[in-house]
């Protein structure tokens, strides 16, 4: 399956108030990996940029007068995402200006008739309900690394959520079994422990302990009938 995380930067918040997008970022995986393709353009909205939009992302007006206009990228960036499944943190948001800018070309295109689209968030509140779930909290979550993430930008955003979404919706996503020729293991390969490392520790039941597990499994007997652990019992 081929995947498309994205992320856009805007003049503000509402494109029905003529809002525009001011960057796009994006970032490719096939079959759940990260292929190295991505797309990237700042785009001349046209428009001036509200100082608290500038205040996220430090997209200033100056720095848009020379780029394109998003009619002069739509063609590239529509068959970069068309037939992928997009995956978006807050998709209404992005997917509300990308459907804003089609409207304004011939000829008129919807994303959704041309593409999957996942939330990221919706998943995210699902699995993790009544906590913070936007893109810093869930990277502290997931132990994923935005250090770098000062202001908002679209590039830098979409490739962290691909990170987070990997680990969101499927924990581990490469297992590398390669030791290596000497069976030591390399990066990301199996990494072997010492025969002379220190033994763990074994930490036994108190006797207070003991009579309570006992008690249980008498009660979970007579409740249950015979259990899996009174057969192992009688065979010790």
């Amino acid at each position: 399956m081929r995947q498309i995380v994205l992320d856009t930067e805007t003049t503000g918040i509402d494109p029905a108030e003529g809002h525009r997008i001011i960057e796009i970022g994006c970032v490719e995986l096939m079959e759940r990996q990260t292929t190295g393709r991505h797309y990237h353009v700042y785009i001349n909205p046209e428009r001036e940029v509200e100082a608290e939009a500038i205040g996220v992302h430090g997209i200033t007006n100056e720095f848009l007068a020379d780029k394109p206009k998003f009619a002069d990228i739509a063609a590239e960036f529509f068959e970069f995402i068309k037939g992928a499944e997009l995956v978006i943190h807050n998709a209404a948001f992005d997917i509300g200006f990308m459907d804003s800018e089609f409207a304004r070309l011939k000829p008129v295109r919807k994303t959704a008739d041309h593409c999957g689209v996942v939330d990221s968030l919706a998943i995210a509140r699902k699995k993790h309900p009544g906590q913070k779930n936007n893109l810093d909290a869930l990277c502290k979550r997931y132990g994923v690394d935005n250090s770098s993430r000062d202001l908002h930008g679209a590039l830098l955003d979409a490739e962290i959520l691909a990170e987070v979404y990997l680990l969101l919706t499927g924990g581990q996503t490469a297992l590398s079994l390669d030791a290596g020729n000497d069976g030591a293991g390399g990066e990301g390969g199996i990494r072997r422990l010492p025969d002379d490392r220190k033994p763990l520790n074994v930490i036994l039941a108190s006797n207070e302990e003991a009579s309570a597990h006992e008690e249980f499994m008498e009660l979970l007997a007579k409740q249950a009938g015979e259990t899996v652990w009174g057969k192992l019992a009688q065979k010790e």
